[in-house]
């Protein structure tokens, strides 16, 4: 009993002595950068470029292809036509398709699995107003074209240069 209660202490202690070394720097990574200590900032070699690009906002669309009703799915055919007809005249600056798989819960509450499309547009800041638009027409056109009852959007600052 009393070689137990020695080896648990000393356990005990090793472990607490282990924490205790690496606290100081565990607790160095979780402060502010500005109110790190010399010792603990990166190597230059190591941190990142500066910026690049001027300011720009990536718009990625989400298109399902499979329809509620049960007709039949969205070819590729179809939706690169849908792409030269309604997003092309609408940002003729540039864009891309990716091929995808997805899911969402339908508004039945019911998990769809499906083929889809990601479309990537890029456009400098200071036209996002002028660009929310068309981006919503091209959103609505899909929607009414292949009976879908949502084409995701997702909006994020980024920085570009070409």
């Amino acid at each position: 009993m009393i070689m137990n209660t020695v080896r648990t202490r000393l356990a005990v202690a090793t472990a607490s002595a282990l924490l205790f070394a690496g606290a100081p720097a565990a607790y160095a990574t979780l402060t502010d950068a500005g109110t790190r200590p010399a010792a603990a900032t990166a190597p230059a070699a190591l941190t990142a470029p500066a910026a690049r690009g001027a300011a720009y906002v990536e718009t990625r669309l989400f298109f399902g292809t499979e329809r509620p009703d049960g007709g039949p799915a969205v070819t590729d055919g179809q939706f690169m036509d849908f792409v030269d007809r309604q997003v092309t005249p609408a940002f003729p600056d540039g864009l891309t398709v990716q091929d995808g798989r997805g899911q969402w819960r339908d508004r039945n509450g019911v998990i769809e699995r499906e083929r889809s499309y990601e479309l990537i547009l890029l456009y400098p800041v200071g036209r996002a107003k002028a660009a929310d638009p068309g981006i919503e027409r091209i959103r609505d056109a899909y929607e009414k074209e292949f009976g879908q009852e949502a084409v995701a959007r997702l909006d994020e600052p980024t920085r570009a240069d070409f």
